[in-house]
């Protein structure tokens, strides 16, 4: 069967169309920042934890899709989300807003690059309780700002 000159473009246009459907987003939401670093993924999760404690944040759960598949005999890049705060702000968050409280802790993730070194990225907590409309957040969400940009820099080195 022969396609027109027509029929040709029309089912290229669709192809595209459909392709750039599923294309990925890396950043969907405001705020995301992300770091690369010489480490290994492994290097740069154990980094990462030591940002945390440095800086006076807690570090509240970790969990690795990479670590899971591992365990099931399935191997996959470096991949972890390690969730991040404290309890002086969770007090004042839920004071501002009890619906906001589905936010914390905030995250970091972590995903190993197909170089073998890692990226680190994260949400500013300003972005991440910014859609709440409320003064007491933005201001908590301003003090730890800096202090997960210095966890981030820290923990890749940049």
């Amino acid at each position: 069967m022969q396609l027109s000159r027509q029929s040709r473009l029309l089912l290229i246009l669709v192809a595209t169309a459909a392709g750039l459907a599923h294309a990925e987003v890396s950043a969907p939401h405001p705020g995301t920042r992300e770091l690369r670093s010489a480490q290994g993924f492994d290097a740069l999760t154990r980094r990462l934890e030591r940002a945390v404690e440095a800086n006076g944040m807690g570090l509240v759960a970790q969990a690795s899709a990479s670590r899971g598949a591992a365990a099931r005999g399935v191997k996959i890049p470096g991949n972890a989300v390690l969730m991040v705060f404290r309890n002086d702000y969770a007090v004042r968050m839920l004071a501002a807003s009890v619906p906001a409280g589905i936010e914390a802790p905030l995250r970091f993730h972590v995903t190993e690059n197909a170089d073998g070194s890692a990226s680190l990225t994260w949400r500013t907590p300003s972005a991440v309780f910014a859609p709440y409309a409320s003064p007491a957040l933005d201001a908590m969400a301003g003090e730890l700002d800096p202090i997960f940009e210095r966890i981030a820099r820290e923990a890749t080195g940049n």
